[in-house]
């Protein structure tokens, strides 16, 4: 039996991804501190390590592969604190690749990130030969560790592949802290609050459901391409758009207020799909995520 080590697998995208493992027949550890991940993802199938991914020795493991999700993820964190945003994103990383090397693992997959990484749109869509400027240390860590995955995987045979993500959503994701305007936008209009659209909504954003994302990393787990790949949907939808496709989904929401935007905030994002194409459009994606949270 295959044995895959998913860390950040009790966070929203990790949680999914560590599930389609599991479906497949590997052996699932999940490595997660908790620190935005939540127990109730775990799947009672699979290993929990609870630690830090800066603290974890993943050689006694000596796993097939490893899915690394854990990250410290809050962009505005990232631009009040680099120097953490580094330590936890860069250097745990790094570490993390080192051990690999050293453990043996046959395949690393990371999640990366595409609108970070691209910055503001030269081109739409934004696919893999796009200039990369970040304008984030979120980003820059997350570029960083691309070009650490090159050097592990031309000096040391690490087979290693990055897939940069859209903005993804769907079932569990968290509406608190960081979190995607999906969530944010059900659970407050499910419980009857207004929601309030930066600037006047006109920015857009590519819009991946979160099965769509697990269905790409399972795509690359047992092949060696090097990427690395976009995974989105190459589709822009306003958050005005968004707003109106939800409030038909939640009859009684209250109406959206705007407020300044945010200063640098980016106005366009929407990356070419290359990988493969989604199975899920927008609106479908949003039915079951609100159904979800109504749920939940």
């Amino acid at each position: 039996m295959k044995h895959v080590v998913v860390t950040g697998g009790a966070g929203f995208i990790g949680s999914h991804v560590a599930d389609a493992f599991i479906e497949r027949g590997y052996r699932v550890t999940v490595v997660d501190n908790l620190s935005s991940g939540d127990r109730r993802n775990l799947n009672p199938r699979a290993e929990f390590i609870e630690t830090d991914i800066r603290d974890f020795d993943i050689r006694p493991l000596r796993p097939d592969v490893v899915s690394h999700h854990a990250a410290q993820m809050d962009v505005r964190k990232s631009v009040a604190d680099p120097v953490f945003d580094t330590v936890v994103n860069v250097v745990g990383s790094v570490r993390l690749l080192q051990q690999c090397v050293e453990a043996g693992v046959k395949r690393f997959i990371f999640a990366s990130t595409g609108g970070a990484i691209y910055g503001e749109p030269v081109y739409v869509p934004q696919d893999e030969k796009h200039p990369v400027n970040p304008l984030s240390p979120y980003g820059c860590a997350k570029l960083a560790v691309e070009h650490y995955m090159h050097y592990f995987r031309e000096v040391h045979g690490l087979s290693t592949v990055a897939l940069r993500y859209a903005n993804v959503y769907g079932p569990r994701q968290s509406a608190h802290g960081e979190a995607g305007v999906v969530a944010i936008f059900a659970r407050r209009m499910l419980a009857g609050q207004p929601v309030t659209i930066n600037g006047d909504g006109g920015q857009t954003r590519d819009f991946v459901f979160v099965r769509d994302v697990v269905a790409a990393n399972m795509a690359v787990a047992e092949s060696t391409v090097a990427g690395p790949f976009n995974v989105g949907t190459g589709v822009e939808t306003t958050i005005n758009s968004l707003y109106l496709m939800m409030a038909k989904l939640i009859p009684g929401a209250p109406q959206a207020t705007h407020a300044p935007a945010k200063v640098g905030e980016q106005m366009r994002s929407v990356l070419a799909a290359s990988l493969r194409k989604p199975d899920v459009n927008v609106a479908e994606g949003l039915a079951e995520t609100v159904d979800w949270f109504r749920s939940a």
